[in-house]
């Protein structure tokens, strides 16, 4: 991939970016704030809605008290609940149709990331029904008025309420890509901590350095403006603030409501900034190995930010500075903020490796990262293949 061409590219997107309308979702927050929402559709005129969602939440009796309180409203709703972790197209196709069969006007995304993109994939269908899915990845290829889109995180990590972004997987084709459009920005985002303290704490860990990374790779990269180096600073601080105690103290409200703050400011952030290097390489572990999303930008995170270290450490020497880390020159600020961000990863009980890799899949995973990456993200270090294949060999278990 040529680097000319890469920054030109970049920097026309750059220019195209701020000319873009990129709303904000109406944020709805505060304990039993996911109770608040019936009122809220009967108020649009709201008769049908469509609760996205997966089977882990169903068991635990989680959407129970929404769906008790749709009822009583007379708010008529049925619930999609065979949402995967890293959500494919045939899970789309089938909450498409349950929507059309039920005719419903609207849909709530109840989960983490993954019943989020589900969702926006259901919006981009019900706005275009006669284009498939594959056909509307990349960006702006979903243009039509979408159904409203209520999003309620149970997770603080993807920011996905905040977000243009649905990541979708092929599993046939062992692909995974997104749909980039404002229309799949949340019309509201609920951000209520009582859906978060029941996380098991491996998902609290790898969900909180996904919002990590998204402030950060938001923040170092070449087409950060102002309000994504606000909203990225913001996340950052509050991440290193309050996810390790959300960690240790599962039921710390005030630790829960901020995490799922910084998760929705981190989203905030990098939908106008976009992510980098970290998330082209975690990709393709979870469309080969079904790595949790969360997980695999944890292992991959500190091994990027080690590559652009001496090359590039401006950016992330000033988020050192911001977190007050000491530090003589760029160079040793930037050393400590990544021994900082791993620091936190050993304390969270995050592992360094992954032992799912195998050596007869790097090619293509390094085609797909590499795809993926270049020439859309503006990173702060343009990787060759030679770099990306590097960096999977340094998070291989030996």
């Amino acid at each position: 991939m040529n680097k000319t061409w890469c920054r030109f590219y970049q920097s026309c997107m750059r220019i195209a970016m701020g000319f873009m309308n990129f709303r904000f979702p109406e944020l709805i927050q505060g304990e039993g704030s996911v109770l608040r929402l019936p009122l809220i559709l009967k108020n649009l005129g709201i008769q049908s809605v469509l609760i996205v969602t997966d089977a882990g939440l169903v068991s635990l009796g989680m959407i129970e008290p929404l769906v008790q309180k749709l009822n009583e409203e007379g708010i008529k709703n049925s619930v999609y609940s065979k949402t995967v972790p890293n959500p494919t197209v045939d899970n789309i196709e089938e909450a498409y149709l349950q929507y059309q069969n039920e005719q419903h006007q609207a849909v709530i995304a109840f989960g983490g990331g993954s019943p989020m993109d589900c969702a926006k994939g259901v919006i981009a269908r019900v706005a275009n029904p006669n284009k498939s899915i594959e056909s509307m990845k990349g960006l702006l290829k979903v243009r039509h008025q979408v159904p409203l889109l209520f999003a309620i995180p149970t997770t603080a990590g993807t920011g996905s309420e905040a977000t243009v972004a649905a990541v979708i997987s092929n599993h046939a084709k062992q692909e995974k890509y997104t749909m980039n459009s404002p229309k799949l920005i949340p019309a509201y985002a609920i951000l209520d901590p009582l859906l978060t303290i029941k996380l098991p704490k491996s998902v609290t860990s790898t969900t909180g350095i996904d919002a990590l990374c998204h402030a950060i790779e938001a923040y170092i990269g070449h087409s950060n403006t102002k309000i994504s180096e606000k909203y990225a600073l913001k996340a950052i601080k509050a991440i290193f603030a309050n996810l390790e105690v959300a960690y240790e103290e599962p039921n710390n409200i005030v630790a829960r409501t901020n995490m799922l703050v910084a998760a929705y400011d981190a989203g905030v952030a990098f939908t106008r900034a976009y992510v980098g290097n970290v998330h082209a390489l975690a990709h393709p572990l979870g469309a080969f190995y079904n790595t949790p999303h969360g997980l695999a930008i944890a292992v991959v995170l500190p091994h990027v930010l080690d590559f652009y270290l001496d090359k590039e450490p401006k950016r992330m020497a000033m988020i050192a500075r911001e977190l007050e880390i000491p530090g003589c020159n760029d160079l040793e600020l930037a050393r400590n903020l990544i021994n900082k961000i791993k620091q936190l990863e050993r304390s969270l009980e995050i592992p360094e490796t992954l032992d799912c890799i195998q050596e007869k899949d790097l090619v293509a995973m390094v085609k797909r990262a590499s795809h993926e990456a270049n020439p859309l993200y503006p990173v702060p270090v343009i990787m060759s293949e030679t770099d990306m294949l590097n960096i999977y060999h340094q998070i291989m278990t030996k």
